[in-house]
């Protein structure tokens, strides 16, 4: 797919089908964009979580109440340790950041393979915590579903976006 198709085309998918599995392969490409990813000095402070076992996402799917999250076949975690991530001499971390980046290209790489997603931040934190047993030093700052649309999903096509010029300052 062109690079452009990838970024132009790609949008939140809310309706999965869960008797459709992602191949071992799609999920290794998508997975090695996040791996290969910036990250500010090379700290790369993260893991990846693929959750896809019956009863795994059945305590994650807890953190996220919508219908169509609990049809999704799969659910990535982004996961930060917050002590291996850069710091700037003003205190501010490079930790969400880094972990913003490396979804970003696994998300666009599940656009690129065919594969539906879902940027979400509101879950509650407490249960996916629970859930995915992390560390002290351990934070998720993202998660999506990851799954192939229902049979009849359609595209909205055209995004609704401001103009470049009302984003953009040439100086």
């Amino acid at each position: 797919m062109d690079f452009r198709d990838v970024i132009c085309g790609r949008e939140s998918v809310r309706s999965y089908d869960p008797t459709k599995p992602v191949d071992k392969l799609v999920l290794e490409r998508i997975l090695e964009a996040g791996r290969v990813a910036p990250s500010a000095a090379n700290k790369q402070p993260w893991r990846f979580v693929l959750v896809s076992s019956r009863e795994n996402l059945l305590k994650l799917k807890k953190c996220y109440s919508r219908s169509w999250f609990q049809d999704a076949p799969l659910v990535l975690v982004v996961v930060g340790r917050v002590g291996e991530a850069w710091t700037r001499q003003d205190g501010y971390t490079s930790i969400e950041t880094g972990l913003t980046i490396a979804m970003d290209h696994m998300i666009l790489a599940a656009e690129n393979e065919g594969v539906g997603s879902c940027w979400i931040a509101a879950y509650d934190p407490g249960i996916l915590r629970s859930a995915l047993s992390l560390g002290p030093d351990e934070r998720v700052y993202a998660i999506t579903p990851l799954g192939y649309p229902r049979p009849g999903f359609k595209k909205k096509i055209r995004k609704e976006r401001k103009e470049l010029s009302a984003v953009v300052t040439y100086m």
